[in-house]
């Protein structure tokens, strides 16, 4: 039996607590925190080394690579870093936020520079 176990892949539970929504969002917010719970889950499951992985190699990728597949990388990792600022934002302090945004400018300028190469 424990062999039987051993083959199911582990699942991490889904951290107990508060409710994972803003008690006092817009309908917007609302909208966005809904649509980004079933991804939000799915990367929960996922193996805690491979999210980060996976943003390293489209960061790399997109500095590496010159021209159009370099700059689409870029673009992929700034609209992950979008993503999760959006989600994060209503718990960020101000100087999150801005550092936030500044990144995802950041990433997109360099990406601007890589379309042009």
């Amino acid at each position: 039996m424990s062999s039987n176990r051993s083959r199911q892949p582990r699942r991490r539970p889904v951290p107990k607590g508060q409710a994972r929504y803003q008690p006092s969002a817009s309908p917007t917010r609302r909208s966005v925190e809904q649509a980004s719970a079933t991804p939000l889950v799915f990367l929960h499951q996922l193996p805690v080394w491979l999210p980060p992985l996976v943003t390293v190699a489209l960061l790399i990728t997109g500095l590496a690579v010159r021209g159009p597949v370099g700059a689409a990388a870029l673009c992929l990792l700034a609209v992950l870093l979008g993503w999760l600022a959006i989600v994060s934002w209503p718990g960020l302090s101000s100087r999150g936020r801005l550092g936030r945004a500044l990144a995802i400018a950041c990433v997109l300028a360099v990406a601007g520079l890589q379309a042009s190469r």
